[in-house]
C-alpha cells in the first residue's frame, strides 16, 4: 500500500524546471480549451517574420508551434533561470533566441519590432510594453489563466479567497484598448481538471507556483493529508480551470 507519505516524497523529487507537463500522464488530466493555442500560434508563425514569446517556460509551446515553419526571426524570454536554460537546449537548434528578461521588467526591445508577440499563461501582462515591440497592424495573442482557475484545490488547501479582477478577460480587454491595441477576438471557457493522487498535486503546485502563492509541503502538510485521505475514499480530486484566449491588433 502505497501512503501519504511514499507520495510526499514522490511529489517533493519530481524536477519542476520548464513547462513539459508529461509526467503528469496517469496522474492527472486537465481538458483543453476548444481554440487549440499551439496550432493558432503555428499557423501565424508561418505568415510573419518576426515572432516574440513572452515568458516562454521550457519553450515547449513555441517549439511545438515552430515545427510549421519557423520564422525569420524567433527571440523568447524567459526570467526564471532554469526553465531559461533549457528553453535555450530546445529552441536554438530552431534558430530562436532566448532573453532573460523578468515577468516585472520593462522588455530589452526597440519599438516596433516585432510582427507577432505571444504568450501562454504569462504571469503578469504589460500591454504598453506589447502595444510598444509590436509593429503596425502586429498582432498579440494569448492564452491566460482566468481569474478562479482551480478555485476548488486553492481554497482545500487555503480556505476562502477573496475575489480579484486581474485575471479577469474582460480587464485585460480594457487594459489592451488602453494601450491602444484593438481587441479581435475573445474567448473564455472552464474546464475540468482531476488529480489522482496528492504526489500529482504537489508537483503541480511546486510547478504551476501562483495557485498557491508560496507552497510547500511542510507548510501545507495537513491539509495535503486530508486531501490524500479524500482522494484515497472518493476517487479523483476534480477542479475546474478557467482559460481565456486573447487577440489584439496595433
Amino acid at each position: 500500500m502505497i501512503t501519504f507519505e511514499d507520495r510526499v516524497a514522490e511529489g517533493a523529487s519530481v524536477p519542476v524546471e520548464g513547462w513539459d507537463f508529461s509526467w503528469f500522464a496517469g496522474r492527472a488530466t486537465e481538458q483543453r480549451p476548444s481554440w487549440g493555442y499551439a496550432r493558432l500560434v503555428g499557423a501565424r508563425m508561418t505568415r510573419t517574420g518576426r515572432t516574440l514569446d513572452l515568458q516562454t517556460g521550457g519553450g515547449e509551446v513555441l517549439a511545438g508551434a515552430a515545427a510549421t515553419g519557423t520564422p525569420a526571426v524567433l527571440v523568447a524570454t524567459e526570467g526564471w533561470p532554469p526553465n531559461a536554460a533549457v528553453a535555450r537546449r530546445r529552441l536554438e537548434p530552431l534558430g530562436g533566441t532566448v532573453v532573460p528578461v523578468s515577468e516585472s521588467d520593462p522588455l530589452p526591445f526597440g519599438d516596433g519590432s516585432f510582427d507577432l508577440v505571444v504568450s501562454r499563461h504569462p504571469v503578469t501582462t504589460d500591454y504598453t510594453e506589447v502595444a510598444r515591440v509590436l509593429a503596425p497592424g502586429g498582432t498579440y495573442l494569448s492564452q491566460q489563466v482566468g481569474q478562479g482557475s482551480l478555485r476548488e484545490l486553492y481554497e482545500f488547501l487555503m480556505g476562502p479567497q477573496p475575489p480579484g479582477t486581474a485575471r479577469e478577460p474582460g480587464w485585460h480587454q480594457q487594459q489592451a484598448k488602453a494601450a491602444g491595441l484593438d481587441v479581435v477576438d475573445l474567448r473564455d471557457e472552464w474546464l475540468r481538471v482531476e488529480f489522482f493522487d496528492v504526489a500529482a498535486v504537489i508537483v503541480f503546485l511546486r510547478k504551476v507556483i501562483w495557485t498557491v502563492p508560496g507552497f510547500t509541503v511542510d507548510a501545507y502538510r495537513g491539509r495535503l493529508h486530508d486531501l490524500h485521505e479524500l482522494i484515497e475514499r472518493d476517487g479523483p480530486f476534480v477542479a475546474h480551470s478557467r482559460r481565456f484566449l486573447i487577440e489584439a491588433r496595433r
